[in-house]
This record gives structure tokens, sequence and C-alpha cells, in this order.
């Protein structure tokens, strides 16, 4: 598969299949929204779990900093839009005024009577680039107190990290209500392009409307959150053949060796878990747009494993393998809940093991597959480019001393 897609060996072949690939992309919502809208908000989802596998895999497969608490940046993109961008913003007002008077009255004061009454309702091409800096800012933070850690002890404060994350999400409701606790936010505003909201008008039907052309909310949210998608592939690439996609790949191999070559690898470090989080942010922004509702209970450690699963079960380090473990692990359990249970009904008339619960059986059952016998993914990077080739060195080391004798 990899040999399809090699630009550098095969280019002719390879654009042919990037122009296939495109059109089946572009083609699949309208086929598929004849069987139903729910497969077109499927890929939705999909798309939105790659662009955190791949923020994850700068942090885990370019610089191989293990990070089980990445979805807490997933869930600051969301939060913050939930606050930016919908009524949740009178209600923090509100709590304010009722617990600490002087300060909330100084806050009315400074935001004015209709914030009071109707919250913040920012764009959320202004929120987006606010979330990808704030979960830019919380992922050094995270970083700074790891510069020392490695392996188990890494991954345990990671962990602790984002469960400290969704703890606050959930708690953050007394005595001032910020983000109203276990009920979560809800009324998000849709993303809106050029005046035109994505989730369609009221009374629509979630239908979009341009002209005589229509097109179901669904779709449109799917074509952006493809491009948005493509620009995230489009910066992973050029970052992993930069200088500094050089420099994580050295502190993965070695990082004693890479910091007596001179790379400083606690700027090194940060710089790999305040990018990769920044993706997260963004993700995160989308997802409570696309939603209009966050709670914490999306955002636990299971969601982590799965982004992690997604990128250690495609490839680690290879950008199109963390996309096929995206999209097959974010279709799986929707994929299961539609062919699995219904398949259960017909044979025993009843659900034996629900998608749920077989999902996460398949998930480590694939894992431990995976761990031993494709240790690399299902679709590895074809070379190592921060390696040189094992068979290419003894070739050249048995040549030489043929070329010396002569």
């Amino acid at each position: 598969m990899s040999q399809i897609f090699d630009v550098k060996n095969n280019p002719q072949k390879a654009y042919a299949a990037f122009a296939l690939l495109g059109v089946a992309l572009v083609v699949f919502p309208f086929i598929a929204a004849n069987y139903g809208n729910s497969w077109v908000r499927i890929m939705d989802l999909s798309l939105l779990y790659i662009m955190l596998a791949l923020g994850l895999n700068i942090v885990v497969g370019f610089a191989g900093l293990l990070d089980l608490g990445y979805i807490a940046f997933y869930a600051l993109g969301a939060y913050m839009t939930g606050l930016l961008a919908s009524p949740q913003f009178a209600t923090v007002l509100e709590s304010f005024v009722n617990t600490y008077p002087m300060v909330g009255n100084a806050l009315v004061s400074l935001y004015g009577p209709e914030i009071q009454q109707n919250g913040i309702h920012l764009s959320v091409w202004f929120i987006v680039p606010l979330g990808a800096a704030l979960a830019a800012f919380f992922g050094a933070l995270l970083g700074a107190p790891t510069l020392k850690l490695r392996g188990d002890y890494l991954a345990i404060v990671t962990l602790g990290f984002g469960e400290i994350i969704r703890i606050f999400m959930n708690n953050l409701n007394a005595p001032v209500n910020i983000t109203n606790g276990p009920q979560g936010i809800n009324l998000i505003d849709p993303i809106r392009i050029f005046g035109v909201s994505l989730a369609g008008q009221p009374g629509s039907n979630a239908t979009l409307k341009f002209g005589d052309f229509t097109m179901p909310s669904v779709n449109a949210y799917y074509f952006l959150f493809l491009l948005l998608c493509i620009g995230i592939i489009f910066v992973c690439i050029r970052l992993q053949d930069s200088r500094l996609g050089r420099a994580f790949v050295a502190l993965r191999e070695d990082e004693i060796a890479a910091k007596a070559m001179g790379i400083n690898t606690r700027n090194v470090k940060l710089l790999a878990f305040a990018m990769g989080a920044s993706f997260g942010g963004v993700a995160g922004a989308m997802f409570a747009s696309f939603q209009g509702f966050v709670s914490p209970e999306s955002f636990s450690l299971t969601e982590s494993i799965a982004v992690l699963a997604m990128v250690v079960l495609g490839g680690i380090g290879h950008i199109p393998g963390v996309i096929l473990g995206g999209v097959i692990l974010a279709a799986l359990p929707e994929v299961l809940r539609h062919v699995v249970e219904p398949m259960q009904r017909n044979l025993f008339g009843t659900v034996l093991i629900e998608a749920e619960v077989l999902r996460q059986l398949l998930y480590g059952l694939a894992m431990v597959v995976i761990m031993l016998y494709r240790p690399s993914g299902l679709w590895p990077s074809p070379r190592h480019e921060d390696r040189l080739d094992a068979n290419a060195t003894k070739r050249q080391d048995e040549k030489e001393p043929t070329a010396l004798a002569a």
C-alpha cells in the first residue's frame, strides 16, 4: 500500500492514487446519504478523531513521548467554545453576582447588560485559534514538570493530568458555576461560514440551502472537517521533513545523543507537547460546535486510550498509518452498532453482547495481535528516514575490504 502513495519513487502512480482518493472522499457523502445521514455523521466524528490522532502522533510518534492524557486538550478546546459561543457565560456572571457580589457586579459592569442576559456568542473562527493557543499553553505546562521523566513515569503523570482536567470540568459548578458540572454546556452556536449556519436554518430539518441547491448539515460539516484534516496533514508532513521534525526523531531515538549533538531537548519536548496539544484544541472547538453540547463524559480516560490505540494500530510516526487507524477505530463502534446488534437480534432474538462491550473487546484483541505480529502497525513507515538501512550498510561494509584488496 505504501508503494501506491510513494511520491518520491512512483510520482505518477502516487498522484493518480491521490486523485482517485480525492474523488472518492468528495463523492462519499452523496452516496452515503442514500442510506441515511448516520453514515456521514460517523465519518464526521472519524475526521475529528483523525485530527486528534495526528496531534498525538507528534508527541508519541515523532518525539517518542508517551501521553495518556491527550484528551484533556480536546476538552479544553471544547469547553472554551462552550463558554464563548453559548449562553453559558451569562450563567457564570449570575453565579458570580450571587456568590461574590463585589466581583460579580464589577464583571457585569465590564461586560455589559447584554452579555449578562445572553452570554457571549463569538464566531467559532475567532474561538478556534484561542482554543489552539490555550491547549498549546497547557501542553507546555504539562511538558514542563515531565522533562526528566521517561516511560512509565511519564505515562502516569500525563494520565493524571487528563483526569485532573476531566474532574475539574465535572466539578467547576460550585461555588461559581463555570462549566455547569455534570450537566454540561448546551445551546452552543453552530459554525457559520459567510453568515450561513452549517446546522441549517430553524425549521429546515438540518438542511442547508444555497439557492436551488440543498445539502444536509452533516455533509457540510464533513467537507469542513475534511478540509481541516487536509490542512493538519500538510502541516504534519512539512513538520516531519523540517529541522524541528528531525530534532523530534533524534529525541525519540536517543535523548542523550541528541543532547550531545547540540539539540536543546527541553525546548524540543515542550514544543512537541504544545504543537500536539494545539491540534487537540482545534478538534475540541469543532466538536463542540458540531454537537452543540459538551459534557465531562466525552473526555474520559477511555477516549485518550482510544486515540492512542489509533496511533499504535495504524503505525506510530507514519501519517497515512495514523489516518488509517483513526478511520478504523473511530468508525468501529458505529459499524458494530449498525451491523452486530441487528445480526444478534435476527439470530438469537436478543442482543447478547452490546456494541460498546464488543468494541472494548476488539480494541484489546486488536492491540494484542498488532503488538505480536505487526509491532510497527497496520501501515508502518516504508523506511526509517532517521536510520541507515541495515542491509545497505552491510553491503557497503562487504564491498570496502574487496576494494582495499584490489
